[in-house]
């Protein structure tokens, strides 16, 4: 029996995109929550490094999402 590489699926790529922009975005709420709490100043500067990277990584699977949408929209044309 040969395994080859599984074909694409491609079906539920939207909803796992929208799935991990949410968690992100509920990561940075989180974390601006902790912003409010006693920490150093490193710690605060790490934080707010880390919701850049996570805002980049929103504004990719964005665009991402469109992307897996339009081609959703042709297959079921």
């Amino acid at each position: 029996m040969s395994r080859g590489p599984k074909p694409d699926n491609r079906k539920d790529n939207v909803e796992k995109l929208r799935e991990q922009i949410v968690d992100t975005i509920e990561n940075i709420e989180e974390s601006h929550d902790t912003l409010h709490m006693d920490l150093s100043e490193e710690q605060r500067e790490e934080i707010q490094a880390k919701n850049r990277r996570r805002e980049r990584a929103i504004e990719g699977k964005r665009e991402e999402l469109k992307d897996e949408y339009a081609f959703q929209q042709k297959q079921e044309d």
